[in-house]
């Protein structure tokens, strides 16, 4: 391995190392809960993406209780009842088959 794909290795070991789960937990609820509201309207709307995003979000926010900081709980439990209450908009307005 080259000099310079040792440091690249070394360096990603050592962001690892302090990159705690949470954070992860934190960041992925963020990326989902994008996702979701994107999924709503538009060229991309697909309402069961959108689904999965809000069962996501019910599933990984209490599992961060106790371990991330309240306000970021705080503000994803309102993301997700905002994401619930504009899917069952969204539901409502598709034509029935």
């Amino acid at each position: 391995m080259a000099d310079d794909e040792q440091r690249l290795v070394e360096e990603i070991q050592a962001e690892l190392a302090k990159l705690k789960v949470s954070d992860l937990l934190l960041q992925t609820l963020y990326s989902v809960s994008s996702l979701g509201y994107h999924r709503l309207s538009g060229e991309g709307r697909d309402l069961e993406q959108v689904r999965l995003a809000i069962e996501s979000l019910r599933a990984l926010v209490p599992v961060l209780e106790g371990t991330a900081p309240e306000d970021a709980l705080r503000d994803f439990h309102q993301v997700l009842a905002n994401l619930q209450l504009a899917y069952a908009s969204a539901v409502a307005e598709e034509p029935q088959a």
